[in-house]
C-alpha cells in the first residue's frame, strides 16, 4: 500500500542529534522516552518479539505522540510485516519511517514515505548509493551487527583481548565511511550506529565525537542514559563556536578569500566547517 508523505521542500534535519529507539510494544515508555531524547525511534521491527508485533502496531496506532519528534522503525521490504506496518502508519499521523534492512530504492520508492533506509546488509551496504539517491530517501543509519551476521561473521569489534579492544573492525569501519560518504554526496542526513555496551561510556563518547568530526547528523542510542553524552559530543564548545563566527567575520572582511586566522590559512573548505559548528550550535552566520 503507499501513504503519502508530507512535502519537503528543505533536506530532513532531526530535531537534535540523540535518537532513542523505544519498543514500540512498551507504549508505557514512549513519553520517557521523548522526555529523555531529541528524538525517538519507535521500533516495530527488531526490538519487539515476533509473537509480539501485532500488538506493537496496535499500540503505534492507540498512543499517538508528536510526530515531528517520532520515526518509526519498520520491518523490511518484502515480509508480511513489513506491509502490516505501512497499514497500520496509514492509521497514525507519522510519516517517517527507517526501514530496516533496505536494499534496493525501488524498496523504499514502493511506499513514498520519507525513509530513513538502514543500511545493514552486505547488499545494502554496496546499493547505498543508489538507495540514498531516491527522492524519498531523506537519510541512511548502519548497523553493524546484522552486517556482520550477513557475512558470516562473529563480531563486529575488536574483543578485550585484541589489538584495539572495543574498536570496529575493518569492514564495519569501511561501511561507517562509506555510508556517511553516500549521504554527503546527496546532502542528505547521516545516522551513526548504536554503542551497543552501555556502559562504556568513554567508548560511546569517543565515536560521537568521530561522528561529529565526519559531518554525522545524529547518533542513535538504546538506553536514554547514552542521550545526554550524545547531546554533548554534537554540541559545539564555545570556544569552538567562538572560533567559527572569527573565521566567518575573517572571511566576510576579506570577501571570501584566503586568509590568517591565528596562525592557520582559512580558506573554502575551513569557512564551510565553520558554517557547520554554527549550525550545530543552532545558530545562523548572521546571528
Amino acid at each position: 500500500m503507499t501513504v503519502e508523505p508530507r512535502d519537503r521542500t528543505e533536506p530532513w534535519i532531526p530535531a537534535g542529534p540523540a535518537l532513542l529507539f523505544c519498543p514500540a510494544d512498551r507504549p508505557e515508555r514512549y513519553a520517557k522516552a521523548l522526555d529523555r531524547a531529541d528524538m525517538v525511534i519507535l521500533d516495530l521491527e527488531d526490538a519487539v518479539a515476533p509473537s509480539n508485533k501485532a500488538a506493537a502496531r496496535d499500540a503505534l496506532v492507540d498512543n499517538p505522540q508528536d510526530p515531528d519528534r517520532v520515526i518509526v522503525r519498520i520491518n523490511a521490504a518484502g515480509t508480511a510485516d513489513h506491509d502490516l506496518d505501512l497499514a497500520a502508519l496509514a492509521k497514525t499521523s507519522y510519516r517517517l519511517v527507517m526501514q530496516a534492512k533496505t536494499e534496493d530504492p525501488a524498496q523504499i520508492t514502493a511506499h513514498g514515505l520519507a525513509t530513513i533506509a538502514l543500511i545493514e546488509t552486505p547488499m545494502g551496504a554496496l546499493r547505498a548509493e543508489a538507495i540514498v539517491a531516491a527522492a524519498n530517501c531523506v537519510g541512511l543509519m548502519w548497523g553493524a551487527e546484522d552486517l556482520v551476521a550477513g557475512l558470516g561473521g562473529s563480531s563486529s569489534r575488536f574483543g578485550d583481548d585484541e589489538a584495539e579492544p572495543g574498536e570496529y573492525r575493518d569492514l564495519p569501519k569501511y561501511v561507517r565511511s562509506h555510508v556517511r560518504l553516500a549521504a554527503g554526496a546527496y546532502r542528505k542526513a547521516t545516522v551513526d550506529a548504536i554503542h551497543a555496551d552501555i556502559g562504556d561510556v568513554d567508548g560511546l563518547v569517543a565515536e560521537v565525537r568521530d561522528a561529529v568530526a565526519l559531518g554525522y547528523t545524529a547518533t542513535a542510542c538504546i538506553h536514554p542514559s547514552q542521550a545526554a553524552h550524545i547531546r554533548d559530543g554534537y554540541a559545539p564548545s564555545p570556544e569552538r563556536v567562538d572560533w567559527a563566527r572569527r573565521v566567518l567575520d575573517g572571511a566576510a572582511e576579506h570577501d571570501g578569500g584566503v586568509f590568517a586566522l591565528d596562525g592557520d590559512m582559512i580558506d573554502g573548505p575551513i569557512i564551510a566547517q565553520a558554517r557547520a559548528t554554527l549550525a550545530r550550535a543552532g545558530q545562523r552566520p548572521t546571528d
